[in-house]
């Protein structure tokens, strides 16, 4: 009988190099694939938020609603019940909730760690928070609003509410100043600056992510921005103004 023969050292060693050059290349290729994902539900969610804000204006005579000092995380209190609009800790979709089916629409698969570093906040809530409103977005009547595809009511951001212009908005002071110097190096909250441009993330430095930010316009549509220091977002985007 003739004796069989086994791989050798140098044969397992050559397979092994080969799955291991493979993995190389399919491992970032599937981390893409997971990331387009997670952005794409991210817009769905987004567009679903929209839809809720459209119907909210058909309700209540085309006036945005305002939310107050709802300017944290959370939907429901200690004992189950929905926060007030006063409520500082409140999140600001509340004021919408009537045309909710789930508040998980509020949320987004890319953003867990940042806030819960910000406001000890349960990743678990994060995941029906992740959308910021712009400051601007509250009490208007869009009636007066023209046009309304270029009305930001919120976009992806590490805030629930953005409200400090040029410090946290994407609009800068004009050219060669920065957008979001909160969040800039220097800024007291830097550390969390690759939570804003977080999508499609193609660059790994501190403060540059080469990524986007999804945008909710107030017609309900749902586009994105590419990483910007604010030269190509004008202010009226934000203001309503004409």
């Amino acid at each position: 009988m003739g004796k069989q023969k086994g791989f050798t050292l140098i044969e397992l060693l050559v397979v092994i190099a080969i799955i291991a050059i493979l993995l190389a290349i399919i491992m970032p290729a599937m981390r893409k694939v997971k990331e387009a994902a997670r952005e794409i539900s991210c817009r769905s969610n987004m567009r679903s938020v929209g839809m809720a804000v459209l119907m909210y204006l058909g309700d209540n005579e085309r006036k945005l609603a305002d939310p107050r000092n709802a300017n944290r995380f959370l939907w429901y209190d200690s004992s189950g019940n929905v926060r007030k609009t006063n409520d500082n800790d409140a999140y600001w979709g509340i004021v919408y909730i009537d045309y909710l089916k789930n508040t998980k629409i509020f949320g987004c698969p890319s953003f867990t760690r940042v806030p819960e570093l910000i406001y000890n906040v349960d990743p678990e809530a994060i995941q029906h928070a992740a959308m910021g409103l712009s400051g601007y977005a509250r009490g208007l009547d869009t009636t007066q609003i023209r046009p309304h595809s270029e009305f930001i009511i919120g976009h992806d951001h590490v805030e629930p509410r953005f409200e400090q212009d040029t410090r946290d908005m994407f609009f800068n002071k004009g050219p060669g100043t920065n957008n979001i110097t909160d969040y800039r190096q220097g800024g007291h909250r830097s550390r969390h600056y690759r939570g804003v441009f977080r999508h499609n993330i193609r660059a790994h430095e501190p403060f540059r992510t080469g990524g986007r930010a999804n945008v909710l316009w107030l017609d309900g549509h749902v586009s994105s921005i590419e990483e910007t220091t604010g030269d190509n977002v004008p202010k009226r985007w934000y203001t309503g103004e004409r």
